[in-house]
């Protein structure tokens, strides 16, 4: 009888520590905000903090394919991008701000066209219902402009250098480091408007199945510590130079180059991370700029009814409770 009691209470314990043995699985990607994930890594940083976190580096679309699959725990995305999956069911809990976009989305015009006012009645290509789309039309409304005014033309973000130097089409919207190479495809261009011009239009976030978030609740807490000590790494001026000498690595590029795409993003410590999950409309707040980019995405279909903004932002973690 005794046996009987005990068998099925040993099991469930066994269960349990098999289940908490196992590595944190987080799909990341080369954009600043995620490469910065390597210096923990190479620093031995999560295991001082003593959690097993697995990385798993992916082309941005596939990493979101795999998170959808199941087949990580975590994924490093936008905030935009978590309602897309969400809405096809991979559902997560945005539990990290790890920044805001702060130059590195922009819209690239060729030479002679100085302002969005200048592209009235002209093509501008963009990926239509990705979030440079969304950057292109906060542009317009500033300028006192609608989308009508200008012609889109859809293309694919990596195949935007070729088109952009297609001799009709006078701008794109494009995000790092894709935008260097349109630059490249089309000397003399600049940027015209960026994400620096709208400060949180685009947040980029650490986005947690959420059936993971809750049973490894603390775990993941030492995670967005160990982000906190990676923020402060690459922010210190006597470390900052090796920061951006790892994520370059990871991603194949030079430090130079990198240091580029590293200033365009503005990183986030956990203490201003808390802060811009204080509930407000706008983009100062996570929920009213998730909450702009889910009326953008059902109005460009990519989904065909809002998401619950509240259900995929959750404090706490951030919190460290």
């Amino acid at each position: 009888m005794l046996q009987k009691i005990l068998l099925p209470a040993m099991l469930a314990v066994t269960a349990v520590s098999a289940h908490a043995a196992q590595s944190l699985k987080i799909g990341y990607s080369d954009y600043p905000a995620w490469a910065a994930w390597h210096i923990a890594q190479e620093k031995g940083w999560f295991q001082e903090a003593g959690v097993d976190v697995k990385l798993e580096w992916f082309d941005y679309s596939a990493s979101m394919d795999a998170f959808t699959a199941g087949k990580i725990d975590a994924v490093s995305m936008t905030n935009g991008d978590a309602l897309v999956t969400g809405s096809g069911g991979a559902k997560s809990v945005m539990v990290l701000i790890n920044d805001y976009s702060n130059g590195n989305d922009m819209i690239l015009a060729k030479p002679g066209i100085r302002s969005i006012k200048d592209l009235k009645g002209k093509k501008v290509a963009v990926e239509v219902g990705l979030v440079d789309h969304l950057l292109l039309l906060n542009a317009l409304k500033k300028a006192g402009l609608k989308e009508s005014d200008v012609t889109l033309v859809n293309a694919k973000t990596n195949e935007l250098p070729q088109v952009f130097a297609a001799p009709d089409i006078a701008a794109i919207g494009v995000w790092q480091p894709v935008a260097g190479e349109a630059m490249k495809a089309v000397p003399g261009s600049k940027p015209i408007y960026t994400s620096a011009d709208e400060p949180g239009l685009i947040y980029d976030v650490l986005a947690v199945n959420p059936a993971s978030a809750k049973a490894r609740k603390a775990d993941w807490i030492k995670v967005t510590k160990v982000w906190d000590k990676i923020v402060a790494y690459i922010k210190d001026p006597k470390t900052s130079a090796d920061a951006v000498k790892i994520m370059a690595a990871r991603c194949g590029v030079s430090a130079a180059e990198y240091q580029k795409m590293v200033n365009g993003s503005n990183f986030l410590t956990l203490e201003e991370s808390r802060k811009i999950y204080v509930k407000g409309d706008g983009f100062k707040s996570i929920y009213g700029s998730t909450k702009i980019v889910d009326a953008f995405n059902v109005a460009n279909k990519v989904y065909a009814k809002p998401e619950n903004i509240d259900s995929y932002l959750d404090p706490a973690i951030t919190l460290g409770k």
